[in-house]
């Protein structure tokens, strides 16, 4: 993304994703006012801000799974505007939650196959008619089963996900947004609550997924993991877009130590490229 210009709404070369106008207050509190924001295909886009900064609420708005007051946005190309968040999933924007929403009382295999799209055999008729849809269930299932070795669960495909720990939440629940085939993965803090060991395999999973074409935008915490893997990164503040850039230009770009760390930290002679991202590092 070298020929982006670092500064808020810039235009991308090929977005997947444009908003424009978004706006969505909650009583007195404008939690999303974001002007004009442009996701470029095949990089991976984080998204940070402060807490409370309106990262979730942008999330949930995008993804369907809120309204929103005023405004617009495309995916490739097409208006989401008053769909659900199941009919963005179907147009190829799938997203994970900060809290894992695992079926627990089901298995493993059994969450993956419910994520599958266009199944025939949910049909009433068609339920009765088995020839209909054995082939793609058994399809489904070889998906299923390719998409739990990748994400080194399958030996647990037939265990309740009820039982499986935080960090095997989070990787399930990555896999089974790849059932639908997505064209962009949205992941709301991916790294929470996660061991050291399944952070390595979740960033490596993140990584592949870009490597492949699939575009990612995340909201995360961790800088070093923020830093350390995308390609662009978005700022927001108190609902707006304050910046957005490399991850070099984001370090040291002074609108976002201020909003992490106040307007007065350069008082304490915060100044310097090295000691911005010192002090973004301790905003985590």
């Amino acid at each position: 993304m070298a020929e982006v210009s670092p500064h808020p709404g810039v235009a991308k070369p090929d977005p997947i994703l444009v908003a424009d106008g978004l706006r969505r207050s909650f009583g007195g509190l404008t939690a999303v006012d974001v002007e004009r924001l442009q996701v470029q295909r095949g990089t991976i886009t984080a998204l940070i801000g402060p807490n409370g900064a309106g990262k979730s609420t942008l999330f949930n708005v995008l993804t369907g799974f809120d309204r929103v007051d005023t405004g617009s946005w495309t995916f490739e190309g097409g208006r989401l505007n008053g769909l659900a968040g199941h009919q963005v999933a179907r147009r190829g924007m799938v997203r994970t939650f900060q809290l894992t929403k695992a079926l627990t009382r089901l298995t493993v295999m059994e969450n993956m196959l419910l994520a599958a799209p266009g199944q025939s055999g949910e049909r009433l008729l068609g339920s009765f008619l088995r020839w209909s849809w054995a082939r793609q269930e058994d399809s489904n299932r070889e998906r299923a089963e390719a998409l739990l070795e990748r994400f080194r669960l399958a030996h647990m495909r037939d265990e309740i996900a009820g039982s499986l720990s935080g960090g095997q939440r989070k990787l399930l629940e990555m896999a089974r947004a790849l059932m639908v085939r997505p064209s962009m993965v949205m992941l709301d803090e991916p790294m929470a609550g996660v061991n050291p060991v399944l952070v390595e395999s979740l960033l490596e999973h993140i990584s592949a997924l870009r490597d492949e074409g699939t575009t990612v935008l995340f909201v995360e915490h961790d800088m070093d993991v923020i830093m350390g893997i995308s390609d662009w990164i978005v700022v927001l503040a108190e609902g707006r877009v304050i910046a957005e850039g490399r991850p070099e230009d984001i370090r040291s770009d002074q609108v976002v130590i201020d909003a992490y760390l106040g307007a007065h930290h350069d008082e304490a002679g915060r100044g310097s490229g090295d000691e911005a991202a010192e002090g973004i590092e301790e905003a985590r």
